[in-house]
């Protein structure tokens, strides 16, 4: 029964079943700090699953505290690692929980946040190792979180680099990646194509542009899927910018609730040369 728990629940982790997806990652509470007040912290997740989003990632602790109607119509992802911006090493990840914890609080996927080119890579990638083989025993889809980060990075948008690090995740046992983006944008494509595995672009252009626009441009270029957190939080409207978002990852022909998408220019991205997380 457990062979038949993967491909059910990575259904799960697509609103629509055209095997896109969009993620918001709300992890940032330990890395960062706090997301959103304790008192704000629920309507912030129902504003999200308003907007459309297939699917939260956030840590374990949150999940068990999560309203059960929350999740009726949005995927849960457990993220795995940690660490904070007071480490010693921020690059430095490390397993904070297991598949089997996952699997309790009914998540319908799991994350692990691997830093290729960091101080503790060896580390790392044997954790991620070791959380797909759980993965594969429990029947839950493993995202990876792979990016290349750390002393020994040079330029961590570099087409061929982010080729290397897909298949760093697809070789040790991952069912999607979720990866910096290439510079420029359309360069994305060649990512794309050298991973056996559906890659998700991460975060968005941090110099406050276009999030549309550069959604949509890293879709054309074949991403399966966006994965935004910050902007999306910080958003001073979450349930319009997801459902925008949206729109941009399940390709409908406009944003629900007919908002205007005349403002999308994803040839503006295809110039982009430096600054984007």
């Amino acid at each position: 029964m457990l062979k038949t728990g993967k491909p059910l629940r990575l259904r799960r982790l697509s609103l629509v079943g055209d095997d896109r997806h969009l993620l918001i990652p709300l992890d940032h509470s330990v890395s960062d700090g706090p997301v959103a007040p304790p008192g704000q912290w629920e309507d912030l997740l129902r504003a999200l699953v308003a907007g459309g989003a297939d699917g939260i990632i956030v840590h374990k602790g949150r999940a068990r505290n999560l309203s059960s109607d929350i999740l009726k119509s949005c995927a849960l992802v457990v993220h795995l690692s940690a660490s904070t911006a007071c480490s010693a090493d921020v690059d430095a990840k490390v397993l904070v929980g297991d598949v089997e914890e996952a699997v309790a609080l009914g998540a319908d996927a799991v994350s692990v946040h691997v830093n290729v080119g960091s101080d503790t890579e060896g580390r790392q990638l044997a954790d991620l190792g070791a959380v797909a083989r759980s993965c594969d025993t429990w029947g839950m889809p493993l995202i990876a979180m792979v990016y290349p980060r750390g002393p020994r990075i040079d330029n961590p948008h570099d087409p061929a680099l982010l080729a290397h690090i897909v298949n760093v995740a697809a070789d040790l046992g991952a069912d999607m990646v979720k990866t910096s983006v290439a510079l420029p944008l359309d360069r994305m494509a060649e990512v794309v194509a050298h991973s056996p595995i559906p890659v998700l672009a991460a975060g968005g252009p941090p110099d406050g542009s276009d999030l549309i626009a550069y959604g949509t441009a890293l879709m054309a270029a074949g991403c399966r899927g966006l994965a935004v957190g910050r902007r999306v939080f910080s958003s001073p409207s979450p349930t319009a910018l997801v459902s925008r978002l949206a729109a941009v990852v399940h390709a409908q022909t406009g944003p629900p609730g007919g908002m205007s998408m005349t403002d999308s220019h994803p040839t503006h991205y295809s110039t982009i040369v430096a600054g984007v997380a």
